[in-house]
């Protein structure tokens, strides 16, 4: 169960990147680190948080696709995801999550920062997502949609328009930023 599902589509139509730009004006354009993390703070993260870059075709891929089956109810794995104490005892790094709709969140220390696009409790959660260290007012839309799957959870992650060249080190961070620290945390329960 505890097997790596993948899949990638080579996504670079110009009306998407227009899209997610876009919406990302809509709901407040750029976003600093909040003041509990200070820049230098975020910067020492994102050397902790470090992955290859993606070269060749794959450095053009701009969208991910995973499946992760998670021994966890969709109640808990939202609760999760949108709770800072929780996010922060699975991540083992300082979040603060504002749980509205429209509300910011940084997390990973500052690391990656973003607003609640659309919240359908215990189903879906959809965000503005964006790694600090990236340029001004760039963002990436990432949808977690949750099913029942027999006795655990299937997760579902779409995430979309990051700039040509992070492929590799977001699908492969996904894994062990997340869904590994994620199992391991709701494996206590």
């Amino acid at each position: 169960m505890n097997e790596r599902k993948s899949a990638c589509v080579l996504s670079i139509d110009p009306s998407r990147r227009k899209l997610l730009i876009g919406a990302a004006a809509a709901i407040g354009g750029s976003m600093a680190v909040p003041r509990a993390w200070s820049q230098s703070e975020a910067m020492k993260n994102q050397e902790k948080t470090k992955e290859s870059q993606s070269t060749g075709v794959e450095g053009l891929l701009t969208y991910l696709h995973q499946e992760i089956e998670i021994k966890a109810s969709r109640q808990r794995i939202y609760e999760a995801l949108l709770d800072s104490k929780q996010f922060a005892a699975f991540t083992g790094m300082p979040a603060d999550i504002d749980r509205a709709g429209g509300g910011a969140f940084a997390i990973f220390g500052g690391l990656v920062v973003g607003r609640n696009v659309e919240l359908l409790a215990n189903e879906r959660i959809v965000q503005a997502w964006r790694p600090s260290y990236w340029a001004a007012g760039v963002f990436t839309l990432v949808k977690f949609e949750l099913q029942d799957w027999a006795s655990q959870t299937k997760l579902i992650l779409d995430h979309t328009g990051f700039p040509e060249g992070n492929f590799r080190h977001l699908d492969s961070g996904w894994y062990l930023r997340y869904w590994e620290p994620l199992r391991k945390y709701l494996a206590k329960d």
